[in-house]
């Protein structure tokens, strides 16, 4: 399991920085969909299976998706940021309002 960096020690607007840096390196929406679907037709290996007389298994079919895996780590980063400044702002005393 991947180790989660302590953000608590930074200040709001590096925090800011890091989360506006980082929505920098996301891929455009459409390259973190882009990738291939393919279709397959498979043999099993066993000589009284139908795939050894050329009847194959399938379809069986295999999505390949580009640049999901570095957008995934850059929005998971982005959330622990999001989760931090969120935290500090529930601790903020919240102003007190006088009669009207």
């Amino acid at each position: 399991m991947k180790v989660r960096e302590d953000l608590s020690h930074l200040p709001v607007l590096a925090l800011r920085n890091r989360r506006q840096g980082l929505v920098k390196l996301l891929p455009p929406l459409a390259e973190v969909l882009r990738g291939s679907l393919m279709e397959r037709y498979l043999t099993c290996g066993h000589p009284e299976c139908k795939c050894a007389r050329g009847e194959r298994h399938g379809p069986v079919w295999y999505l390949t998706v580009n640049n999901y895996h570095r957008a995934k780590e850059n929005l998971e980063k982005i959330s622990d940021i999001n989760r931090e400044l969120l935290r500090r702002e529930r601790k903020k005393p919240k102003p007190e309002h006088g009669p009207a």
